[in-house]
């Protein structure tokens, strides 16, 4: 059958950020596996769009080597700004921060946000 010649993505599965704990346990997790912060605006159609194009670039490889998180910027400002001021990194809308070893080690915003260079930012 035709269809059986296409794979199925594996669907990206976003892990919440809510508050100080779950902050804190991301940066524990990623001394196991670099953690990917995705700072969303759910108002923003630049951060819709960036949101989207990672999802669709998202597959095996980038679940095997990347946990993904999501904190929604309208309902946790606070906690936006700790996640600025904790890995030194200016804020922005959208925004992603790679995370390994507690440390920021890549972060990127609006049209720059892409899977292939946050992939290449751990190698």
């Amino acid at each position: 059958m035709v269809l059986s010649l296409f794979k199925k993505k594996k669907k990206m599965e976003w892990n919440n950020i809510h508050n100080d704990n779950d902050l804190e346990g991301l940066k524990s997790a990623s001394n196991q596996l670099p953690v990917l912060i995705f700072k969303h605006s759910t108002r923003c159609s630049i951060s819709s769009m960036a949101l989207s194009r990672l999802e669709r670039s998202w597959g095996e490889a980038a679940s095997d080597s990347l946990t993904p998180y999501m904190l929604d910027l309208i309902s946790y400002r606070d906690l936006s700004q700790k996640i600025a001021n904790d890995f030194n990194v200016h804020h922005e809308s959208p925004q992603v921060l790679v995370v390994k070893d507690g440390k920021c080690i890549y972060h990127a915003s609006h049209m720059e946000i892409n899977l292939a260079d946050i992939q290449d930012s751990f190698k």
